[in-house]
């Protein structure tokens, strides 16, 4: 098995491309059995997994069925690992194209779309509008066109919330509600335990 790098940021290696999480992903918690993020959800591809705990930086709470087998040893492979060390958690939430839709619950902030979304200046750039929280949404296609180079009154188009810069709290509540497309059994307990219950 390869070793794992030294100075290795486990914040910073999370799978964001479904299509490489198609086969067996690991659910990544810390050390207080929490995701490390919901947004988006702390994967690793197994082979992630896999080496840290040969580096043995996590532990296995949870397997596969599918073995894996190297020269020497066959193993599980991992579904959700803990770290040994507690990393603690961003308090900034990153302004990427990823996070915009998410804040946004990935709806046109014009017309409520959910199709065919980009990005929108509120205040366009070509008349000193910032790329900024306070100043992008999502947007649908059609919408966008439509606004062009104008303001949303000049277009006769109105937002449907206050655009503001998320906090981590939000945008974990957010990534709970747009879970990734694929949910291995074994994460559910991990995943939901600290939420609200109904009355």
């Amino acid at each position: 098995m390869p070793d794992d790098h030294a100075g290795h940021d486990f914040r910073t290696s999370f799978v964001r491309e479904p299509t490489a999480l198609k086969q067996f992903p690991a659910l990544v918690l810390n050390a207080d059995f929490r995701p490390l993020s919901y947004y988006p959800l702390s994967l690793w591809p197994w082979q992630e997994a896999i080496k840290a705990v040969f580096a043995d930086r996590v532990t296995i709470l949870a397997e596969y069925d599918a073995v894996v087998r190297s020269q020497r040893a066959a193993m599980h492979i991992p579904s959700v690992v803990v770290l040994k060390d507690y990393i603690r958690p961003q308090k900034r939430v990153a302004f990427t194209r990823f996070n915009l839709f998410l804040r946004d619950a990935f709806c046109c902030q014009y017309c409520g779309a959910r199709s065919d979304l980009t990005f929108d200046h509120i205040v366009p750039r070509s008349r000193g509008g910032l790329t900024s929280w306070q100043n992008v949404v999502a947007a649908c296609a059609p919408c966008n066109l439509r606004k062009a180079n104008k303001s949303p009154r000049q277009a006769g188009m109105t937002l449907r919330s206050t655009p503001r810069a998320p906090d981590v709290e939000h945008m974990n509540a957010m990534g709970r509600r747009f879970p990734p497309g694929h949910l291995h059994d074994s994460w559910l307990d991990f995943l939901y335990w600290d939420a609200e219950l109904e009355a």
